[in-house]
């Protein structure tokens, strides 16, 4: 199977792109620069350009692209790029297989944060999308840029991916740092559901959806047993044998990361239903064992 990727050279794509190798699948990267090796193509998705036959040559189209979640909250050109830079990508990716006669399977990144604040209830594939924040408009205008490639009987997969717990990249990364310096600690009440998934179970899940071709829709990609931030907070402080003593308020979460509050403090007790019914099996599937996953040095 050849996989086109987009998002390569970031860190869920380096690793999508390992995994999808030693599955051994071939792989192309989209670039942004001119390529500089044979597995390269270059694109220009603000633009809405692409290679046509690079797409028309692919069995399935990932696009994991997207400028950094973490960011100055206040930044109006920040919020700007958090949103076109999945739009723009999505929509180029799915313009291009609609007009595919091939019509590859599209795997179309998103998130959790599509659901908003949804308490204590579960929230499955077929949970509503709630409020307004930023995270919540962002991610539903991702996924409907998407609809190009819907429209046109193509098979597409939304990855609606929780925050994947590993020490190279954030949050796991910050908050490592944080904890090991004795500054860690619940956000808020620490009572809001906290969905989060191991690097492996990511990278296994996203390579069998590539892989299935009777998988399509919206999948959530989370451990089963999604935590609060309280028992998050724990085990964290657990596995780095540190305290998590100094809880930050509401109120100072609500200041200081402004559009970004309501995915800290909202709850979304996420179960990965699509993945569970097909059969898949986590290997991270709570809270300890994301965090032992995330922190290992070796995989």
């Amino acid at each position: 199977m050849h996989v086109l990727v987009a998002g390569a050279s970031g860190f869920l794509g380096r690793h999508l792109t390992e995994a999808l190798r030693a599955h051994g699948h071939t792989t192309t990267a989209l670039v942004r620069r001119e390529p500089a090796a044979d597995a390269e193509s270059k694109w220009d998705p603000v633009h809405g350009e692409i290679d046509q036959q690079v797409v028309d040559d692919a069995d399935v189209v990932v696009n994991v692209a997207g400028s950094p979640t973490l960011g100055l909250p206040y930044s109006r050109s920040w919020a700007r790029n958090l949103r076109e830079s999945r739009v723009s990508t999505t929509s180029t990716l799915a313009s291009a297989i609609a007009a595919s006669a091939t019509k590859p399977a599209f795997l179309a990144g998103n998130a959790v944060g599509v659901y908003g604040d949804h308490g204590d209830h579960e929230v499955t594939e077929a949970g509503d999308s709630r409020g307004h924040s930023l995270m919540a408009e962002v991610t539903r205008a991702w996924q409907d840029a998407t609809e190009p490639a819907v429209g046109s009987g193509a098979r597409v997969c939304v990855l609606r991916t929780s925050p994947v717990m590993d020490r190279e990249s954030q949050p796991l990364r910050t908050l490592r740092r944080l904890y090991l310096l004795g500054l860690g600690g619940r956000l808020g009440s620490g009572k809001q559901y906290f969905p989060m998934v191991s690097l492996r179970d990511w990278l296994a899940a996203v390579v069998r959806l590539a892989e299935d071709d009777t998988a399509r829709g919206p999948v959530n990609i989370c451990c089963p047993q999604t935590p609060t931030n309280a028992e998050f907070t724990r085990a964290l402080a657990r596995a780095l044998g540190r305290p998590a003593v100094l809880p930050v308020p509401s109120s100072a979460i609500r200041l200081g990361a402004g559009p970004l509050a309501g995915e800290l403090l909202g709850s979304v007790n996420v179960v990965p239903r699509a993945l569970l019914d097909a059969g898949f099996d986590f290997r991270d599937p709570d809270v300890t064992a994301v965090v032992t996953s995330g922190l290992a040095a070796l995989r």
